[in-house]
């Protein structure tokens, strides 16, 4: 989604949106693995959620979605 390789790097190419997945044993575990992820990327007017897995994290804490 707008990223290029160049000298085994990769840049943005004018694309908007860039999606992280990760695993974990919990979801705790995976949210955690995201956020650690994501701090090896880095570029001008990047944002980010800050709410990675949280409406999961509610439903396991109260047994419903927000």
């Amino acid at each position: 989604s707008g990223t290029k390789e160049e000298d085994n790097k990769y840049y943005t190419n004018g694309g908007r949106v860039l999606t992280v997945t990760s695993l974990g044993d919990s979801l705790e575990r995976s949210i955690e693995n995201s956020y650690a992820a994501l701090s090896h990327i880095n570029f001008d007017g990047m944002h980010y959620r800050k709410d990675i897995g949280q409406k999961g994290l509610d439903y396991i804490s109260n047994g419903k979605m927000k």
